[in-house]
């Protein structure tokens, strides 16, 4: 049969009876409460005083009226708390140290506060792991989050006329129920904002992002990064909660905020919410380092770290910040939370801005080397791309920060861009080897620069912008550079010119200047105009090639081009065949009206012997590019075989028939033809294996 106090107790949840039954009333400093207020204030002694009669028999005749004198059954909670808000009612209109006396503590707040601390103990029991949040029904977790909300104010009210001494048990006995339900509630609070998902690692697009795949020979041009989404989310925007969850977690904000614990409620949440952003940078591939760590990893590591950080800065910015603002703004709409979402808000999304801006910052003190400018510029994009939209994406606290400290990374980037154009100046300068290249071929540097060049250009608008910046930062090689200016064709370029075209154009003379020397470096003259000209050939191609280097350069650059290239042909004819043509020159050939044929064999034989000397040597020489080396065959042939067919027509008579004209007429202008068009292509074939 049930007792009197057992019928007083709310209905239980059925996952609780076991422990409910263990740890309700015996743990309670006040066992006989149920009593009513009658037998509270008339107790009964522990022995008679004398045996009575009539006492006796009163006492032996109570059972049969039993029915009538026991005392009624307390009320449950939810009558008692209708009593208590109006205790607290009456106590919120009232005033410590007023003339009118404040109200007196209802008869039942003691039955209250055994009722709620049963409630709590049956969740936060000693005697085993804590009941959690998520395993109450709605209609538990409502009335637990009433009764402690009740409680809360209960013990605020109280502690405000702590002066008063009829309060000062209630408030001690309120105050202690209220600290074990405010520290159960912290805890399922912690254990609900700690329970996000974790990205699956099998997921394709997560072992894309951890293997941070950008091959180190990757063209500059191809920027576009693949931006996997590493925070899995529910059907809404929450990230890694459940939209139970969320309701959850912003029922208990209230809670805690409303109870005055709001310093630990939001301890709980950032640190919680700091580890899944962290979790967030690690699987989208991004590493955190030390300024010493990035200065002392090889390019080639960094050139990984930095695809990694192009694509987790802007997945931040798109997706993970936004997200996680919602959630924040979720998690304390309420109205005494609604100013803490910002701020705890600014100090997660600043946290991983500094960082992220830290690796960036620290790239800028690497030491400088051409080949990392285009990662600085997909950086630098990146940052510029982003800045204008922080206004919108991070509170109003720490948004000037952050536009400051993302501003100044960018400007930094752009003094080390500069610096890097210096160093490109130079490594053009220094070079001054002195081994020719065979074959009279582009040369290495050639091709590095305008490749260097023409995959800067396509950075054109950025690159416009930085030198527009830092057009007035000093230069490493200033001294050097001022040399420089005054004697350059360029020195004195119109003002109309941005900075970035006078670099280029200033980078362009310098490698002229460079392929100048080079060809000095042979010894034929010939081959240092075949040099030129295939240099030349080689710049001007990839200046045409490409649309935004060819802007920067213009039409008037690349005419002057055009002209270099077609003296430079015109001198390489003159210095290999007008010697050759010489042969075929009739002047001294006729003597009195006659064919002098010593002098004629002369001719025939010193032809021969020059034309084989020119195959042997120029056919080994290199013009790669088809349209040059046709060019050249072309006009060599429209010099020498109209000259050898007319030599050979007017004077091929005077030889005597058979031997002899086989001796001093070794080729036919057929021949000729076919081995003209064997020149510049690198591979020599002796001429008598050809004959045969």
């Amino acid at each position: 049969m049930e007792t009197d106090k057992e019928k007083s107790l709310p209905e239980k949840s059925p996952s609780f009876s076991s422990r409910n039954e263990s740890n309700n009333i015996n743990e309670n400093p006040c066992d006989d409460h149920d009593q009513s207020p009658e037998s509270q204030n008339n107790p009964q002694p522990s022995e008679p005083t004398a045996a009575n009669p009539e006492t006796d028999n009163a006492v032996e005749e109570q059972p049969t009226d039993v029915e009538d004198s026991s005392p009624p059954l307390p009320p449950d909670l939810n009558t008692l708390s209708e009593e208590i808000d109006q205790f607290i009612s009456a106590l919120s209109s009232s005033e410590p140290d007023h003339e009118s006396e404040p109200p007196e503590v209802p008869e039942n707040l003691e039955q209250f506060a055994v009722l709620v601390e049963a409630k709590v103990a049956n969740y936060d029991s000693g005697d085993g792991p804590p009941v959690r949040w998520t395993q109450l029904t709605d209609e538990d977790s409502s009335t637990f989050v009433e009764a402690v909300e009740r409680v809360s104010k209960l013990s605020t009210l109280l502690r405000k006329f702590s002066s008063e001494p009829k309060y000062a048990s209630s408030m001690n006995r309120i105050g202690g129920i209220f600290q074990r339900a405010m520290s159960y509630l912290e805890e399922e609070f912690r254990s609900l904002v700690e329970d996000y998902k974790i990205p699956d690692s099998s997921d394709d697009n997560t072992n894309d992002a951890k293997s941070k795949h950008s091959s180190s020979n990757q063209d500059p041009d191809q920027r576009a990064v693949p931006e996997a989404d590493p925070c899995p989310m529910s059907e809404n925007i929450f990230p890694g909660y459940s939209d139970e969850v969320v309701t959850n977690l912003n029922r208990l904000v209230k809670v805690m905020i409303s109870g005055g614990h709001e310093a630990e409620c939001c301890q709980v949440y950032f640190i919680s919410r700091r580890n899944a952003l962290e979790d967030c940078l690690h699987n989208l591939g991004f590493d955190k380092f030390s300024i010493d760590d990035v200065q002392k990893m090889h390019w080639e590591s960094l050139e990984r770290e930095i695809v990694a950080w192009i694509r987790t800065y802007k997945q931040f910015a798109a997706v993970v910040f936004p997200r996680e603002s919602n959630l924040t703004a979720t998690v304390f709409s309420h109205a005494l939370s609604a100013s803490i979402s910002e701020s705890l808000f600014g100090s997660l999304s600043r946290g991983v801005m500094i960082q992220l801006l830290n690796f960036a910052e620290a790239l800028t003190m690497t030491k400088r080397s051409a080949e990392k400018l285009f990662k600085f510029l997909d950086i630098y994009e990146t940052l510029h791309g982003l800045i204008p939209t922080m206004d919108g994406l991070f509170p109003k606290e720490c948004v000037e920060e952050l536009k400051s400290e993302a501003s100044m990374t960018r400007c930094r980037l752009g003094e080390a861009m500069i610096c890097i154009f210096c160093e490109l100046e130079n490594s053009i300068k220094t070079d001054a080897g002195k081994t020719p290249v065979p074959g009279g071929a582009v040369h290495p540097l050639t091709r590095y620069t305008m490749n260097y060049l023409k995959y800067a250009c396509e950075y054109k608008d950025t690159l416009e912008q930085v030198f527009k910046e830092h057009k007035k930062i000093e230069r490493a090689d200033s001294a050097t550079r001022s040399d420089y200016d005054c004697n350059s064709s360029q020195g004195h370029m119109e003002e109309s010119q941005s900075p970035f075209e006078l670099q280029l154009t200033k980078v362009m003379d310098l490698l002229d200047s460079n392929l100048e020397g080079k060809s000095k470096l042979y010894k034929d003259p010939s081959l240092s105009l075949v040099f030129l000209m295939n240099n030349g050939r080689y710049i001007l191609q990839k200046i045409k090639g490409s649309t935004e280097i060819n802007s920067l350069m213009g039409d008037p650059w690349c005419r002057k081009r055009s002209s270099d290239l077609r003296s430079y042909h015109k001198n390489y004819v003159r210095e290999t065949w007008g010697r050759l043509l010489y042969c075929l020159n009739h002047e001294g050939l006729n003597v009195n009206g006659k064919v002098v044929k010593p002098v004629l064999k002369e001719r025939f034989k010193s032809f021969n012997a020059m034309f084989d000397e020119i195959h042997k040597t120029q056919s080994t020489w290199v013009v790669s590019d088809e349209q040059l080396q046709s060019e050249l065959r072309v006009s060599i042939s429209a010099v020498v075989i109209p000259a050898y067919r007319s030599f050979m027509g007017r004077f091929s008579q005077y030889l005597t028939p058979g031997r002899q004209s086989e001796k001093y007429i070794k080729y036919q202008p057929e021949d000729i033809e076919t081995y003209i068009d064997e020149l510049f292509d690198g591979n020599a074939t002796p001429m008598g294996k050809r004959r045969l």
